[in-house]
């Protein structure tokens, strides 16, 4: 197959349909990019549509997926504002491509594998209505793993914590469009901590807002969930200078500890389902 023949696009736009914000109900792009991942990707555009606040748009960047996701576009491609199929150099290069589509006052990112629970979109605007100088809102999320293991996770942004590390959950979080602007686009040479990496630039200058709430669930084994993202935090670190090479070693060392003992657990776990199950 050539790289002409991974190309595609469509939804709304391509129509002459396009949604515009105002003032009380600010525009939201959800970002989402894909890449052989069409067994769950309808459940993450189906977690969108059903969101009950009315100005949303959804733009999916596909990287030349080859197990059927171009079917799944083509069959939602009157609920997406814009999708496009064509190679990537990763998924913070597809998210980069998106910023260019993306004509919302707050853009946010959701993974294929991801869903939104409902209302999470309202009770986001809702929190940036009582937080009008914020340019950043997280919540908490739920990691969903096979075993059954449901973890809730994510803080309110705190510095110098997220020196530290990835404290707070990024996945569904809102940044309004004029953070883009003052820190730049996501680094594309970061393949799994560029998200990191970007928010890394605001050291202590971010405004942020926090709901306590649970907004998205996560499915576990994603780009993530793996030790190579912490040896790219800290190479994030060093980058911009947020600490020193050794605590730096320091702090990779703690979290790869705590990473392999919730791996073994989760092992342990399965293990023990499947010979009581």
């Amino acid at each position: 197959m050539g790289e002409r023949d991974l190309l595609a696009e469509g939804g709304q736009r391509l129509r002459g349909i396009f949604r515009n914000g105002s003032a009380e109900q600010p525009l939201v792009s959800v970002v989402t990019a894909t890449f052989n991942a069409h067994r769950h990707l309808a459940g993450c555009l189906d977690s969108v549509i059903l969101q009950d606040y009315p100005n949303i748009e959804h733009i999916v960047m596909d990287g030349g997926s080859s197990d059927g996701t171009l079917n799944v576009l083509q069959q939602y491609d009157d609920a997406l504002a814009f999708w496009k199929r064509e190679p990537d150099d990763g998924v913070f290069d597809a998210w980069n491509k998106a910023l260019d589509e993306a004509r919302g006052e707050w853009i946010c990112f959701l993974g294929a594998d991801d869903v939104f629970l409902p209302g999470a979109i309202s009770a986001y605007m809702a929190l940036a209505r009582r937080c009008p100088e914020a340019e950043f809102l997280s919540s908490r999320a739920r990691l969903e793993h096979a075993t059954g293991y449901s973890p809730e996770f994510g803080g309110p942004w705190a510095w110098p914590q997220f020196s530290k590390a990835m404290t707070t959950v990024h996945v569904g979080s809102m940044h309004r469009r004029a953070l883009f602007q003052r820190l730049g686009r996501f680094d594309k040479n970061y393949r799994i901590a560029g998200d990191y990496e970007f928010m890394l630039r605001a050291r202590n200058s971010l405004r942020a807002a926090f709901m306590p709430e649970v907004s998205v669930v996560m499915r576990a084994g994603g780009l993530s969930d793996s030790a190579a993202g912490l040896y790219e935090a800290k190479r994030a670190k060093l980058q911009h200078s947020v600490c020193g090479l050794l605590r730096a070693e320091l702090d990779l060392r703690q979290l790869i500890i705590r990473f392999y003992l919730r791996k073994g657990y989760l092992q342990l776990r399965a293990r023990v389902l499947r010979y009581f199950g």
